[in-house]
C-alpha cells in the first residue's frame, strides 16, 4: 500500500509540474499574439491618454514575469481577474459555463462508455463475423469525420424533422428533463466521436488476451465463450481500457469547443471562442488552464485506476 501511495504522490508531483509548464506556455502564447490588447479593446479612435490609462489598469506596463506571477497566484486562489470585455469577474463568468460543460461531458460519457464497452466485448466475442466487420467499419467512419461535420449531419437528420432541437438554449430555470432534451444532439455527437476509440481499444485488449494459456484452460473446462470473456479476459484487460476511457473523458471536457459552437451551447468552449473574438485574453487564459487541469487530473486518475486493476503493476518485483 505504501508503494501505491508513493506512486500517487509521484504522479501528483508530475501533474503539478506539467500544469506549471502548461501555464507558462498559455501565458507566453498570449503574450506573443500580435497587436496591442488595449488598442484592440478601445478601437482605433482611442486617444493616447485613454490607452495609457487602460494599460495601467490592466497591468500591461508591468514586466511579463510580474504579470505572470500575479496571474498564477490569483488562479491558484480561484481569482482569475476581471474580464476586459464586460468588466465582470472571470470566476462568475466561468462558474455557470463550467457546470454546463461538465453536464454535457457526463451526459456523453453516460452514453458512450457503456455502449463502447458492450460493442467492444461483442466484437471480440464474435471476431471476424459480420457484426465485427460492421462495427469496425462504423468506428473507422466516425473517427474519420470531424466533430462539426457529425454535428451538422445529425442536425439534418434529426433536428429538421422536429425530433430534437438544434439550438441548446440553456437557461437558469431550465429543468433537468428539458436540459436532457436540449443537449441530446451535442451529447450524441460527442458519443459518436469517442465511442470508436474506446470500442476498438476494448476489442483489441480482449483479443490480445484470448490466446493466453489461462484462457485456453478456461475453454478446456467447457466454459461458454461469454463467460470466458467476462470472467477471465475482461478483468485482465481493464488497465488499457481504463486508460483509453479516461483519455476520452478528458477529450469530452476539453474537446467540446467545436460542438458547443455548432449548437450554440453555453459552455466553456463557446465562451472561449467568444473571448478570442473579443480579444479577452484573461478569460482565454483561465479557460485554457481549466482544460489543462482537467486533462492532467483525468490522466492521474487513469494511472491510479490502472495500477489498482492490475496486480503486476502494484507489485513490480
Amino acid at each position: 500500500m505504501s508503494e501505491l501511495w508513493m506512486m500517487i504522490g509521484k504522479r501528483l508531483l508530475y501533474g503539478l509540474l506539467t500544469l506549471f509548464i502548461v501555464s507558462v506556455i498559455i501565458f507566453g502564447a498570449s503574450e506573443m499574439l500580435p497587436g496591442d490588447q488595449a488598442q484592440a479593446l478601445l478601437g482605433q479612435s482611442a486617444t493616447p491618454e485613454t490607452l495609457a490609462a487602460l494599460r495601467e489598469q490592466l497591468g500591461l506596463n508591468d514586466p511579463a514575469p510580474v504579470r505572470y506571477w500575479n496571474w498564477l497566484a490569483g488562479a491558484m486562489s480561484g481569482d482569475f481577474g476581471i474580464s476586459t470585455s464586460n468588466q465582470r469577474p472571470i470566476a462568475d463568468l466561468i462558474s455557470g459555463r463550467l457546470y454546463n460543460t461538465m453536464f454535457l461531458a457526463l451526459y456523453a460519457a453516460t452514453l458512450a462508455v457503456p455502449l463502447s464497452l458492450v460493442l467492444g466485448l461483442l466484437a471480440a466475442l464474435w471476431r471476424n463475423s459480420i457484426f465485427d466487420r460492421v462495427a469496425n467499419a462504423s468506428a473507422l467512419t466516425s473517427i474519420s469525420f470531424p466533430e462539426f461535420f457529425v454535428a451538422y449531419i445529425l442536425i439534418v437528420w434529426l433536428a429538421q424533422g422536429g425530433h430534437f432541437t438544434s439550438l441548446a438554449r440553456i437557461r437558469e430555470n431550465t429543468t433537468f428533463v428539458q436540459r436532457l432534451d436540449m443537449t441530446f444532439l451535442p451529447a450524441l455527437t460527442l458519443t459518436l466521436v469517442v465511442t470508436a476509440h474506446m470500442m476498438r481499444m476494448t476489442r483489441a485488449a480482449i483479443i490480445n488476451l484470448m490466446a493466453s494459456p489461462y484462457i485456453e484452460m478456461a475453454r478446456l473446462k467447457g466454459l461458454s465463450p461469454l463467460r470466458v470473456v467476462l470472467r477471465h479476459a475482461l478483468p485482465n484487460a481493464l488497465a488499457p481500457i481504463i486508460t483509453v476511457v479516461a483519455l476520452n473523458l478528458a477529450y469530452l471536457i476539453t474537446g467540446v469547443v467545436a460542438v458547443e459552437v455548432v449548437f450554440t451551447y453555453p459552455g466553456l468552449g463557446q465562451l472561449m471562442v467568444n473571448s478570442v473574438a473579443d480579444r479577452d485574453m484573461p478569460v482565454v487564459q483561465a479557460i485554457s488552464l481549466i482544460f489543462a487541469s482537467a486533462y492532467v487530473l483525468l490522466n492521474l486518475l487513469a494511472d491510479v485506476l490502472s495500477t489498482l486493476s492490475n496486480p503486476r503493476l502494484r507489485h513490480r518485483r
